[in-house]
């Protein structure tokens, strides 16, 4: 069996959990995030023994390599489905730059990157954006491709540049910054 699918998925206390027509939802005090279940691999959701937390189970039927690639795959958007709706997810992004700022106006960000207008950037629905004094912009939410889609939309907006270091880069991402000419001989 794959390590990763065998493993049993334990459901948080205030997080529920429904199988219902192919479609995994869990909804906890974080939000509500549905994920498709793939065919061929019952998920089965269930007591655990002697105690009142649920557990989810996902099970193959043959041992192919890509049964057991999509049992493991299977297994790991459940389980980030159960920890977004109990915990959620954020990504934390750094505005570098001399001018460069950003600002929340209802359900859009406005940001001011050195160009000749300010960008504006929709915020979706079940995102949740801050930005604090020091420029570092926080997306959160249940679902984590969307908050992870959301922090890369919002970095495109401005690269880091590899020679000065300006514009938006991931709060831990490290950039390598391109070296000058040494000395000609």
């Amino acid at each position: 069996m794959s390590r990763i699918g065998k493993m049993p998925i334990p459901v948080p206390k205030g997080t529920r959990v429904e199988l219902k027509d192919g479609l995994f939802t869990a909804e906890g005090p974080k939000g509500k995030v549905s994920t498709p279940v793939f065919d061929g691999f019952p998920v089965e959701v269930r007591k655990q023994d002697g105690e009142p937390a649920e557990v989810v189970t996902v099970s193959r039927s043959g041992d192919s390599g890509p049964e057991r690639s999509k049992h493991g795959l299977l297994r790991a958007l459940l389980a980030n489905a159960v920890n977004g709706a109990a915990n959620g997810f954020t990504k934390q992004l750094d505005i570098v730059g001399v001018g460069y700022k950003a600002e929340v106006k209802g359900a859009l960000v406005q940001f001011a990157l050195g160009y000749s207008h300010p960008v504006l950037f929709d915020i979706p629905p079940g995102i949740k954006i801050e930005i604090d004094k020091s420029n570092r912009v926080t997306v959160s939410g249940a679902d984590r491709q969307k908050v992870g889609q959301v922090a890369a939309e919002i970095r495109r907006l401005r690269k880091p540049d590899p020679y000065k270091g300006k514009g938006i880069k991931y709060t831990n991402e490290v950039l390598r910054r391109k070296v000058g000419k040494a000395g000609g001989k």
